[in-house]
């Protein structure tokens, strides 16, 4: 690869870090030819981006991003994969489902909405971080329950001051 080249690789992570909100390193190195495939599918269908980079450039272009990336540059040893979404948490369930058939990914470190994880020992934590779609539909729930409670024994008083009024009525 010329200069000229790395420079444009550089230049073009540079530019997707500068856009990512969800980013996971991972290790892929061992899976065979069917099971990169599968992974590859796995990670389409759940609208992730995989793409495998050399650690030197990658460490290149966050040294150049406006983010900070903090302990992320330590881990870029061996292989090395990114998975980038829109959603935390998907790329870590793609993981931890993969991983049901196979060893790999292994989970080197992912950059979340500025919090950094580092090790594979934070899948879980970040299977049970919840997107912010999640979080809209938790927070509705929350604001409908006292509403409905209100509306619910409204009627039921309502119903119930009706009756005692035509009960008192018919007497």
């Amino acid at each position: 690869m010329t200069r000229e080249q790395k420079a444009q690789v550089i230049a073009d992570l540079t530019d997707v870090l500068a856009g990512v909100k969800n980013l996971y390193l991972t290790d892929i190195e061992g899976l065979n030819a069917a099971q990169t495939s599968a992974l590859r599918r796995a990670c389409f269908k759940a609208n992730i981006k995989l793409s495998v980079v050399k650690n030197t450039l990658l460490a290149k272009a966050m040294e150049a991003s406006d983010k900070d990336f903090g302990a992320l540059k330590d881990i870029l040893k061996g292989n090395t994969s990114l998975m980038i979404a829109d959603a935390g948490n998907t790329p870590a369930k793609v993981i931890k489902d993969f991983r049901k058939k196979s060893t790999k990914p292994i989970l080197k470190g992912a950059y979340i909405e500025e919090a950094i994880y580092i090790g594979d020992d934070q899948i879980d934590a970040l299977v049970a971080i919840k997107s912010r779609e999640e979080l809209i539909g938790d927070i509705i729930t929350l604001l409908q329950s006292p509403a409905k409670n209100v509306v619910s024994a409204l009627q039921s008083g309502g119903s119930t001051i009706s009756g005692v009024l035509k009960t008192l009525s018919e007497r």
